[in-house]
C-alpha cells in the first residue's frame, strides 16, 4: 500500500486483467463444453441420416435450416444432386463457420494479455528499482530498510504480470486447440450430411421438414 502511485495503477491493473482473464475462461470452459454436446449431436446425425429440423436445437437446427433454405433454392433451379450437394455443404460450413467465429469473443484479449502483461509487470519492475536507488541517493543510506520496499513493489509487480499473462497464454493455446479439433469434426460430419440431404425425395422415407429419413 506504499507503493509509488505509478506502481500502484500498473499492479491495480494487472490484477483486474486477471480477474478479465479468469472471466472469460470460465465462461469458454462453459461454452465449449455446449458445444463439444452440440458436435456429438451433430455426429450422430450424419451416421444416422435421419434429419429432422424441429427435434432439434441450437447449432445442428442452424446447420439444417441453412441447408434446407439452399435445397429448396436447388430443387427450384432444377439443379443436378452434385450441384446441390455442393450448395448445401457450402451453407453449412458458412454457417459453422459464423458460430466458431462467435466462440472466439475474448481469445484477442487473452492473447494480448499473455503477450503484454510480462511486460507491463517488468515495467513496474523497473520503476520500483528506480525509486529504490532514488531513495538511496536521498538517504545516503544502503542499508535493507532502505532498498527493500522499492525491490518489494517491484518483485510483486513481476509476479502480478506472470499471474496474469501464465493462464493467459495457457487457456489461449487451449480453446484454440479445442476450437479446431471440433471444426474439423463437425466439417466430416457436414459433408455426409450434405450427401443425404442432396438425395433425390423419392430416395426419402418423408419431407425434410418433417423427418428426412435415409
Amino acid at each position: 500500500m506504499q507503493a509509488d502511485p505509478v506502481v500502484k495503477g500498473v499492479m491495480l491493473g494487472l490484477a483486474l486483467a486477471s480477474i478479465a482473464c479468469w472471466a472469460i475462461i470460465f465462461e469458454k470452459m462453459i461454452r465449449l463444453s455446449s458445444l463439444r454436446r452440440q458436435v456429438r449431436r451433430l455426429e450422430t446425425v450424419a451416421r444416422s441420416g435421419v434429419v429432422s429440423e424441429s427435434s432439434e436445437r441450437g447449432l445442428v437446427k442452424k446447420l439444417l435450416r441453412s441447408a434446407e433454405e439452399e435445397l429448396s433454392d436447388g430443387d427450384s433451379r432444377g439443379e443436378d444432386r452434385t450441384a446441390v450437394r455442393a450448395r448445401i455443404e457450402r451453407a453449412m460450413r458458412g454457417t459453422l463457420k459464423s458460430e466458431l467465429q462467435g466462440q472466439e469473443a475474448g481469445l484477442p484479449f487473452l492473447a494480448t494479455i499473455g503477450s503484454s502483461a510480462p511486460f507491463i509487470g517488468l515495467f513496474a519492475t523497473v520503476w520500483g528499482i528506480m525509486n529504490s536507488f532514488t531513495a538511496i541517493g536521498m538517504q545516503q543510506d544502503t542499508s535493507l530498510a532502505t532498498v527493500a520496499p522499492g525491490i518489494a513493489e517491484a518483485l510483486f509487480a513481476t509476479a502480478l504480470g506472470l499471474a496474469a499473462a501464465i493462464p493467459a497464454v495457457m487457456a489461449y493455446n487451449a480453446i484454440s486447440v479445442s476450437l479446431g479439433r471440433l471444426a474439423a469434426r463437425a466439417g466430416s460430419s457436414l459433408a455426409q450430411l450434405a450427401k443425404w440431404l442432396s438425395r433425390p425425395a423419392s430416395e426419402t422415407v418423408v419431407p425434410m421438414r418433417a423427418g428426412k429419413g435415409i
